[in-house]
């Protein structure tokens, strides 16, 4: 396929994304990556981020997944990635799609096991990082004023 034939639809890295998007936007698409390391990532792969995704090569979707999934081999900074000072190894990691959503899990349920704060208001199903709780977050029944029944007159003669 040559780059300038226009795919509608782009996959990269498992993630569908529109070919009328600009590349830095579809990059985004991929759970895990924000508008600034996709710049980062699109910098490095030498890709215009302005190109639209339909137009983007074979060569250069394998190179922006390959960057993506070992950005720190590709000296990109630290504080880019979604992991930093992970407990189990101490490095900066970067996860992406189901790595993510699997991790994250993992991380509540040993704040839950440990009995931390944070793992206690995850359990309860409670507001984790300081919001208000007197009216919003509810659960269940909605409070509130309950209306008065309209009751019909009585239907008797003289």
């Amino acid at each position: 396929m040559s780059s300038q034939e226009f795919r509608h639809i782009v996959r990269i890295l498992g993630s569908d994304s529109a070919g009328t998007l600009k590349a830095f936007y579809a990059v985004t698409k991929i759970k895990g990556v924000s508008l600034s390391l996709s710049h980062a990532i699109l910098k490095k792969a030498g890709v215009n981020p302005n190109l639209r995704a339909g137009f983007l090569s074979d060569s250069d979707i394998a190179k922006i997944e390959e960057i993506v999934k070992d950005p720190a081999k590709y000296n990109l900074p630290g504080w880019l990635f979604n992991r930093r000072k992970d407990t189990e190894t101490g490095k900066n990691l970067h996860l992406i799609s189901a790595d993510l959503v699997l991790q994250t899990k993992n991380d509540i349920d040993s704040a839950k096991s440990i009995r931390s704060w944070r793992g206690y208001r995850h359990a309860y199903s409670l507001k984790v990082r300081g919001q208000r709780t007197k009216t919003t977050g509810r659960q269940g029944k909605s409070l509130g004023v309950k209306k008065k029944t309209v009751q019909s007159k009585p239907s008797g003669g003289k």
